[in-house]
Parts: structure tokens; C-alpha cells; sequence
């Protein structure tokens, strides 16, 4: 492979997607930055561009290719741009004849190879048959996330096949990091001065099934736990019926773990559920939310719902209504059905209009936002254990931060107008709640706190 002999140092990273894709990138940024490279935030200086594309969804390799084509109108004379990730996986050739002067291809378990990308004087692909990415040994890792929490991958690829996913053909099949890396990469990022770190894989659940021994999640979990110190832990992504009573003890057991779950369930409905391929039905998730809600009062569930599914009938999506009504949750996510050509479901009967999934969509997401109004009013005249980031972008006269019901980047935060009791962002502060903003809480800083561990007392 033929170098570059004068090429600028400047680099310019899009991360698009999951929090999975976020990790990929850190440990791109984190190889260029070992090897005397800059990152900068400004298009125009770049004299590189890395886009980490996100192929999930329509919707997502649409703004894939809409972020490409900005770069390629706003980036310098001369400035190389690469596409890495899940997009350039499988769709590779379209991306090729859209852009033909694309500098370099990266697929998603390629990330390693970011310096023949950058260094190459010629164009060219890194797409191996390795289709997920996992940090291994001494690989650097430069975080992008604020000082106070990180993200930590501990599996990639799915063992699950949902009808309407086509995850499994673009990350591959599950693949587990031992027990020893997980505490390894952990005690780094605590070393690094992090005090919330997120675990997260497609499946938090699935961890270590496809090994022989089998160790289950908790296992690892209590192995985390044995890392003293006071953080934060949190858990994205974990299916209702891996959602154990031994996982909720743990949970019970020890208030660095946030009573916050991320709990996909998709429809309510048995029929639907069937036809979407999922291993949950409609009473064993209830009866999960009402356990999690006894044995945790102050539990935070956050889910995502689907609308539209071939073969939905009003009865059935008009269920999926009044299941938000009887059991109300924090934080929703509704979705409309997308149509993606490799997924069981594409050649399924009964697919819908766009109209009917558009009027679905807004019928669910109306009656959720009042659900989540009411849900969010409980904590007025309350006092939350919350992280005060830093400033609002809005004001300078107001802070903002989160307490331990709310995940970066996907749910609401605490407004603060009162800060005069903030010393110091990235530490814990006593915040009366004094009022809702739509997703968002607004209340008065009180007191510094000393220990994380209090936060999960309502």
C-alpha cells in the first residue's frame, strides 16, 4: 500500500448510530491520536473525514448519506473522506456509485485499519467477513463522551432473530468478551476518572451464551461489583425475559447499580409478538414490569415500541393504546415498521400504508407524552441525587445534568435555574424538583452530596 508524502494531520469523526458505533469510533480516534494525528471539530480544517455509518434502518443509511454528501460539499480542496462502519458492511456498492470519490472503506470490523485508511495515497476498502468490532488487549481508546461517563461494549452481534431485525446479517452472530477484558476495560475507564459507566451490547442478556461454560450476565455483574469504588453502573438493553429475579436482587443489593432498565418489548400483543419472532408474551411482561416495580419502587423503565407491523389491526395496535394507559412507563421510544428487503418480515402478508403507520405513530406517541408528563410530575417537590454537567445551551443561566433515571443522548435531563450551590461540574448534587418541561425535569441545586451511592434514593 502506497503512503501519503504531504497530507496534512487534521481528522474530522461523525459518529452515527448506537452507542455500540460511538466505541468503535473512540478506538479509531484513540489510534490516530497514538500515531501524532489531531482531531479537530471544524470540517473545513480537516484534511481527513471518518464517517462511522449506521445501515439499520432506511431512515439511518439515509442520514448516513446525507452526512457524507455535507461532508464532501463542505470539507477543503485536497481533504480525504472514508465511510467506516455497519452501512459500508452491506451496502458498500451503493455508497461506491454515490460517491465515487470516496478516499477509503471500512467495514465494521475493520476499525483497527484506520491508519492504512488515512495513510493510503491511493483509494481503497478494508471490508473483511468480520462484521462486528470488539476492543481487545492493549488497542487505545480515546473517549468522546464528557468526563463523567463512558460506554463500555461487552458483546457484539445478535443471537436473536426478530422478524423485522436484520441486525444478525450486518454485525454477525453473538460474540462474548471474557470476564477478565470486561474488568479490564472497566477499571480503565474508572482509572480515566469516570464515574458512570453504561454497559451495552445488542443484547445485554445474551452475554457469554454462545460459550460452553455459559457464564450468565449476573456473574459478571457481581464480578464489576468487586471493583471498589463509588460509580455509577448502568444497563442498556436487556430483553423482559432475561430481566431475572437474581439480576433484580442484584440490583436491590447495591445502590451503585441505577435502578434503570432499558427493556425493548416492541407491541403487546400475543399475536403480534408471535409474528415478530419475539420470546416474550404479553403476561410475562407484565408480570416483569409489576416485579420490578415491587421489589424497586423507584425502578425507571425505559422501552421502545413498534407501530405498524404487517399484519397489525386497529384492535391490536388500540391494545398497545391502553397498555401504555394500565401500565405507564418513563420513557418510550415508538417506532414505525420499516421495510428492509433482508428481514423475515419483508415477505410477510399484510403490510400497511404509510398513511395508517404515520396516523398510528402519532396517535401512540400523543397519548405516551401525557403518560410521560404524569410520570415525570411524581418527582415535583422532590429532592434527586443528579450530576450537574455543565451549562444549558440555551442560557447561560442555566445548568443542566441527570439523575440516575436518565441516560445520556436518549432521555430527558434536570434544568437547573438555581446553581449557586454548584462548585464544581461532574459531581453529585442534592436538586429539588420544582417543575416538568416536556421530556425534561427543572428544578434548584441544594448541596453538593459525597458518595454516588446515595443517588438511587428517591
Amino acid at each position: 500500500m502506497k503512503r501519503l508524502k504531504k497530507q496534512g494531520n487534521k481528522i474530522h469523526f461523525v459518529s452515527l448510530g448506537c452507542a455500540r458505533n460511538l466505541v468503535d469510533t473512540e478506538v479509531m480516534l484513540g489510534i490516530v491520536l497514538k500515531a501524532g494525528y489531531e482531531v479537530t471539530d471544524q470540517v473545513e480544517e480537516a484534511d481527513f473525514h471518518v464517517v462511522n455509518t449506521c445501515g439499520f434502518l432506511a431512515a439511518s443509511r439515509q442520514e448516513s448519506t446525507d452526512a457524507i454528501a455535507s461532508l464532501f460539499e463542505g470539507k477543503k480542496k485536497g481533504a480525504k473522506i472514508i465511510a467506516a462502519g455497519c452501512m459500508v458492511q452491506k451496502h458498500k456498492e451503493e455508497l461506491k456509485a454515490e460517491f465515487p470519490d470516496m478516499h477509503y472503506f471500512l467495514g465494521s470490523g475493520d476499525m483497527e485499519k484506520i491508519l492504512d485508511a488515512v495513510q493510503s495515497s491511493e483509494s481503497g476498502e478494508a471490508v473483511s467477513s468480520a462484521r462486528s468490532y470488539l476492543e481487545w488487549g492493549e488497542i487505545p481508546r480515546q473517549l468522546s463522551t464528557p468526563k463523567n461517563y463512558a460506554y463500555l461494549k461487552i458483546a457484539e452481534g445478535c443471537a436473536k432473530q426478530c422478524a423485522f431485525c436484520i441486525i444478525p446479517k450486518i454485525k454477525g452472530p453473538l460474540r462474548s468478551k471474557p470476564v477478565e477484558q470486561v474488568l479490564k476495560e472497566f477499571k480503565a475507564l474508572r482509572s480515566q476518572g469516570v464515574r458512570e459507566v453504561i454497559l451495552i451490547a445488542q443484547d445485554l442478556g445474551d452475554w457469554g451464551k454462545e460459550r460452553r461454560e455459559k457464564p450468565k450476565l449476573e456473574h459478571l455483574i457481581k464480578e464489576i461489583l468487586q471493583v471498589e469504588g463509588d460509580y455509577w453502573l448502568r444497563f442498556l438493553y436487556l430483553y423482559p425475559d432475561e430481566i431475572t429475579e437474581e439480576l433484580i436482587d442484584l440490583m436491590v443489593s447495591d445502590s451503585r447499580i441505577c435502578p434503570y432498565l432499558d427493556m425493548p418489548i416492541q407491541h403487546i400483543n400475543d399475536t403480534m409478538l408471535q409474528a415478530m419472532r419475539r420470546k416474550t408474551t404479553r403476561a410475562q411482561i407484565i408480570s416483569t414490569i409489576e416485579t420490578l416495580r415491587k421489589k424497586l419502587p423507584n425502578v425507571v423503565i425505559r422501552t421502545s415500541l413498534m407501530v405498524g407491523f404487517p399484519g397489525e389491526t386497529e384492535e391490536q395496535f388500540e391494545e398497545l393504546v391502553q397498555f401504555v394507559q394500565d401500565y405507564p412507563l418513563d420513557n418510550v421510544g415508538i417506532f414505525k415498521y420499516s421495510r428492509e428487503e433482508e428481514s423475515p418480515s419483508a415477505s410477510m402478508p399484510g403490510h400497511l400504508s404509510e398513511e395508517i403507520k404515520q396516523a398510528r405513530y402519532e396517535r401512540l406517541a400523543k397519548v405516551q407524552m401525557e403518560t410521560m408528563r404524569k410520570q415525570s410530575e411524581k418527582y415535583i417537590g422532590k429532592t434527586l441525587s443528579v450530576i450537574v454537567e455543565g451549562y444549558h445551551p440555551d442560557s447561560p443561566y442555566l445548568m443542566r445534568g441527570r439523575f440516575y433515571g436518565q441516560c445520556p443522548e436518549i432521555d430527558g435531563q434536570v434544568i437547573i435555574t438555581d446553581g449557586r450551590a454548584v462548585t464544581a461540574f461532574g459531581e453529585l448534587y442534592d436538586v429539588e424538583i420544582t417543575g416538568v418541561a416536556d421530556c425534561d425535569l427543572i428544578g434548584t441545586a441544594l448541596a453538593k452530596k459525597k458518595s454516588l451511592r446515595l443517588m438511587a434514593h428517591v
